[in-house]
């Protein structure tokens, strides 16, 4: 396998919870692992790394599995047809990830053209697109996978506009939301709903003694603020660019704290979500009212 999609060791961050990196590109896989059930967080960038990821998690659990994409870039969902093959019929995802992949997941075959040809071309075994079926909406759904419950929620719009977590009793998966080791990206995203939602995270590092990226290594609540107060004062000094130079804002990114490509994609997209409008975030309720099961 190349060195791009080459696969760390599983490392444990807390009873039945393991993640499982991706050298190059750094993605994060993660799985947790109950008494009836196991759950695959994000499944690689197509048959070639899914088969990998699969292989790797077989070698810690053979437990029937559901499979969670935690938002609909190419990366964390192209790999699904190979679990579809092994027989996982639940795919779990925000409803607005599943709309986005039916959508425009042939548009991103093109991304994956170097390591994964055969998704790229449509052509070969397990390069379906699979769309999850298993909808989480704007109210917290618990699944049960016998000892350990995992929650998967929902704080918004912000690098997409269906990032899902996944929390357990000790870890919490955040995907893209959170990204360690490179600057975040841009280009779907929802700049100053993003902060927010970071901030959102922030406050509910409490509940979690590990919190697990999208890419790179896990991460410490200081890191999650960091990455929430720089995103926070990018949008003021990019808005108000925006109003000071309407006609070439991108004047700003000299300023910004990020690299020039992100900083490009960063005015633009806040420009168009000010355009928008803003949709405001709600607190998720993890008391008595939450709802959700493993469906039938």
């Amino acid at each position: 396998m190349d060195t791009e999609n080459a696969l760390s060791a599983w490392l444990e961050l807390g009873p039945g919870n393991y993640v499982l990196e991706t050298e190059g590109s750094l993605l994060n896989t993660g799985l947790v692992v109950g008494s009836e059930l196991a759950m695959v967080i994000d499944t690689g960038c197509g048959p070639r790394q899914g088969r990998e990821i699969l292989a790797a998690v077989r070698e810690k659990t053979q437990l029937p599995l559901v499979v969670v994409n935690t938002h609909a870039h190419y990366d964390h969902f192209f790999g699904n047809a190979v679990f579809a093959d092994d027989g996982v019929t639940e795919f779990w995802a925000h409803a607005n990830c599943a709309a986005t992949i039916e959508r425009d997941a042939d548009n991103q075959r093109r991304f994956v053209a170097t390591n994964e040809p055969e998704m790229a071309a449509g052509e070969g075994d397990a390069v379906e697109i699979v769309v999850p079926n298993a909808l989480v909406h704007d109210q917290p759904v618990l699944v049960d996978l016998g000892g350990i419950t995992a929650t998967l929620f929902y704080l918004g719009r912000a690098h997409t506009d269906g990032d899902l977590l996944v929390g357990t009793s000790s870890t919490l998966y955040v995907g893209d939301l959170v990204e360690q080791g490179a600057h975040p990206s841009f280009e779907d995203s929802y700049p100053e709903e993003w902060a927010d939602a970071l901030r959102h995270i922030s406050a509910l590092r409490h509940r979690y003694e590990f919190l697990v990226p999208g890419h790179g290594k896990h991460v410490s609540d200081e890191f999650v603020k960091t990455m929430a107060d720089t995103m926070g004062t990018a949008v003021r000094q990019a808005t108000q660019s925006i109003r000071d130079m309407p006609s070439d804002a991108t004047k700003a990114i000299p300023v910004l704290p990020y690299g020039p490509e992100q900083s490009r994609w960063f005015i633009k997209r806040l420009q168009e979500t000010n355009a928008q409008g803003r949709t405001s975030l709600g607190t998720p309720d993890f008391g008595p009212g939450a709802t959700g099961s493993y469906p039938s």
